[in-house]
């Protein structure tokens, strides 16, 4: 179908005295000649369109892995399917989306070529680059700007007001591979010359969603999170605003990456290709709005620099080793 579309406009896009002379010149032959040379064109044709069509699926799926930014896998493949499909077409190419459940995951899964290209935090894009040499080629926006924030939040009833106060309560990082919910907060906490595991009574490593959760609910009296997240539970009635405070907010973050493995960053003409089918999302955002959740707003093309201040922090926490 999309070779019929292709070569119907290319005979729309022929210069009108060019059509008029070859119509002139087909109806001067004698009509068993016309028929067969149209049956001959329409040979070509088919055969071209079958052969082309063949080389798109000879050419091996791209597997895109996302993150867990959803409350669930179903809801997050739901999501993101939009994104998987639009690729596909502007690629020319089969996309397989797959949700990593864990960030941590995700960057293993980058790094070690399970998957080719991953909508990933920025602490795992560092680490996938850090280990495996995953390059990034865009940066995710979020109401237009491509940065968000880490926060500490807690319950307002807590009695908790800062950082200081948090001194033998119970507290719940993200998981390990997280930007805002592991990396920034453990900084931080260095920073103050906190030891977690000695300053609080309990540390815990869940989900964002849970570590909002339980905080609203009293189970636990605080936890590391992003404001994007956040936002987007009280958006969607998870969590009421009444019931969590911010007690901390970082300095502004770069936002999640795209980023591809090693092996796909080599082919410059795809990163191209791949990069300028990313930055015209944000346009075909206004005739397909759910290509991308609430806020997010397109993407901008960024390189690996962008990310030095969470290769800094990984740095001075001693998780990462410089080379």
């Amino acid at each position: 179908m999309l070779q019929i579309e292709r070569a119907a406009r290319s005979c729309i896009l022929l210069n009108s005295a060019v059509k008029q002379n070859l119509f002139l010149h087909l109806n001067s032959l004698p009509e068993p000649v016309v028929k067969r040379l149209i049956g001959l064109c329409l040979c070509i044709f088919i055969a071209t369109a079958v052969l082309d069509g063949t080389a798109f699926a000879a050419e091996p799926p791209l597997k895109f892995g996302v993150g867990l930014f959803q409350p669930d896998k179903e809801k997050n493949d739901a999501t993101y399917r939009p994104l998987a499909t639009y690729l596909s077409v502007r690629l020319n190419r089969p996309v397989e989306l797959r949700t990593v459940d864990s960030w941590e995951g995700l960057a293993k899964s980058l790094a070690n070529g399970e998957t080719d290209i991953a909508l990933i935090g920025p602490w795992g894009y560092v680490l996938a680059n850090h280990q495996a040499g995953a390059q990034v080629v865009s940066t995710i926006l979020y109401d237009g700007k491509p940065e968000y924030f880490a926060i500490m939040v807690t319950h307002p009833n807590s009695g908790i007001n800062q950082p200081a106060d948090l001194k033998g309560k119970t507290f719940a990082f993200g998981d390990k591979g997280s930007t805002s919910g592991y990396l920034i907060p453990l900084h931080y906490f260095m920073t103050q010359g906190i030891d977690p595991e000695r300053y609080f009574s309990k540390v815990l490593y869940t989900k964002h969603q849970a570590i909002e959760t339980q905080v609203t609910q009293g189970v636990l009296d605080a936890g590391a999170d992003y404001n994007r997240n956040r936002n987007a539970m009280i958006e969607q009635g998870l969590i009421k605003a009444e019931q969590s405070k911010i007690i901390w907010q970082s300095a502004p973050l770069p936002n999640d990456a795209v980023a591809v493995s090693k092996a796909l960053a080599a082919d410059k003409a795809f990163v191209t290709r791949l990069q300028a089918a990313l930055s015209e999302v944000g346009e075909a955002l206004k005739t397909e709005p759910k290509l991308l959740p609430p806020h997010y707003s397109g993407f901008v093309s960024r390189d690996n620099s962008f990310y030095k201040p969470i290769r800094d922090a990984g740095l001075a926490t001693g998780i990462l080793q410089a080379k």
